[in-house]
């Protein structure tokens, strides 16, 4: 399974939670970036539908695979 790490930042003048090197919106305060960062984390986590998708690779192949709606990753929020 797949993880994810939100990590609690200063950013731009106040405080945003990251996923690698992208940043969220910038929030007044430590307690409100942590907030909204565990809101997106809970939100990762909800099962969703089983679809059909398909995609395109870096070589111009066409590709088509099934995503489960219950392969959802871990999460965590690192403040």
């Amino acid at each position: 399974m797949t993880g994810i790490v939100y990590q609690v930042v200063e950013h731009d003048g106040g405080w945003a939670y990251k996923l690698d090197d992208v940043f969220s919106e910038t929030f007044p305060s430590r307690e409100s970036a942590i907030a909204a960062a565990r809101r997106v984390a809970a939100e990762q986590r909800v099962p969703g539908e089983t679809e059909i998708i398909e995609y395109e690779d870096e070589n111009g192949r066409w590709h088509q695979e099934v995503a489960r709606g219950s392969d959802r990753p871990d999460t965590e929020v690192v403040t």
